[in-house]
């Protein structure tokens, strides 16, 4: 079984990349995008990978026109985990969030939020070995 997807949608690239990194370490099938427009791109269903179990939004990435591209992008993946990454001195954007994590925080805190969110991944006999 394809381990669970996770869709970052992060305008820092580095961050994203990290934490990216992180998510594959503990089993998960990490995938990520700088914007909105670009997340809408990942395909709900692909060979040979499970379906995006939740997304992470850094709150950057919520610009206008992003309620509207944010419901179309949840309508497509069937209503995954939601998760903020919001900034600390500013208002909660309004939404429907599974869980919101403030910074500052370490890319390890980010990664077991969104696993305490969809769960454990299922380690392939591949990541079992090490």
């Amino acid at each position: 079984m394809p381990p669970p997807r996770i869709l970052l949608v992060m305008p820092d690239h580095w961050m994203r990349a990290l934490l990216r990194a992180e998510l594959i370490e503990r089993g998960y099938d990490a995938v990520g995008a700088p914007d909105l427009t670009t997340a809408l791109l990942a395909r709900p269903t692909e060979k040979d990978r499970g379906p995006v179990r939740a997304i992470l939004i850094d709150q950057d990435a919520l610009v206008e026109p992003a309620t509207r591209l944010l419901d179309l992008l949840l309508s497509r993946h069937r209503k995954p985990a939601v998760l903020l990454l919001a900034r600390s001195m500013m208002d909660i954007p309004p939404g429907s969030w599974d869980r919101i994590v403030r910074r500052p925080a370490l890319i390890g805190e980010i990664a077991s939020a969104i696993e305490e969110t969809v769960g454990p991944a299922e380690q392939s006999p591949a990541q079992s070995a090490r």
